[in-house]
């Protein structure tokens, strides 16, 4: 059998040395959490990359996503070409009182144009207020974080090779028009010299005859 008051002297001292020590309460919103780089706080749109394919609309379990777009008529890049027509962007907005947050819609994406936010200060007191049009979509990308950095010994992502080898073309097109500029100036030499001396010449033989 224990001691009488054993029990409330062991609560008493864990009390005195919970007191002795320091709090780590984070006084929210003054101190703002430490998040995870991949939390998935809310849904920003890369409006951009979007090309109203619809997929993530149809894939949403929730049905929270809406979409409008309409279709323009874009000009031939080339004469004698064929018009084409794409489809522009109208609406894009999320109910967030719907979405589960479960990223089916960010993974379906082809182009890269939903990605995940660690934002998640976006109380309302409507809860019809909830449902954020592609303007609040677009802001919150600037809060997404950038990607964790490539293994040094991985191979080079294929988007990253096509750009750069498509710089490289348009640089050394241009370089190319650039040289052949200088050296078609170079031929004319300053002030003409080269159309001068065919122009006196022509006429000096003119003048002989």
């Amino acid at each position: 059998m224990g001691i009488p008051g054993s029990g409330l002297a062991k609560g008493l001292a864990v009390t005195l040395r919970t007191m002795t020590r320091k709090s780590h309460t984070a006084q929210y919103p003054d101190a703002q959490p430490e998040l995870p780089p991949r939390t998935r706080g809310v849904i920003g749109l890369f409006e951009e990359n979007c090309t109203v394919c619809m997929l993530c609309a149809r894939e949403c379990p929730d049905w929270c996503i809406y979409i409008d777009s309409h279709k323009e008529t874009v000009p031939p890049v080339v004469p004698g070409g064929r018009e084409r027509s794409r489809n522009v962007l109208d609406r894009f907005a999320i109910d967030f009182a719907l979405c589960m947050y479960c990223g089916i819609c960010i993974e379906v994406c082809p182009f890269d144009a939903l990605f995940w936010s660690p934002e998640f200060e976006y109380a309302e007191e409507d809860i019809r207020d909830l449902t954020h049009e592609r303007d609040k979509l677009r802001e919150w990308m600037w809060t997404v974080p950038a990607p964790p950095a490539l293994d040094p010994r991985a191979e080079e992502p294929k988007e990253l090779a096509a750009a750069r080898k498509a710089a490289d073309k348009l640089a050394a097109a241009e370089a190319a028009q650039a040289a052949e500029a200088a050296q078609a100036e170079a031929e004319r030499g300053p002030g003409g010299t080269e159309n001068g001396n065919e122009n006196g010449t022509e006429n000096g033989n003119g003048a002989a005859s």
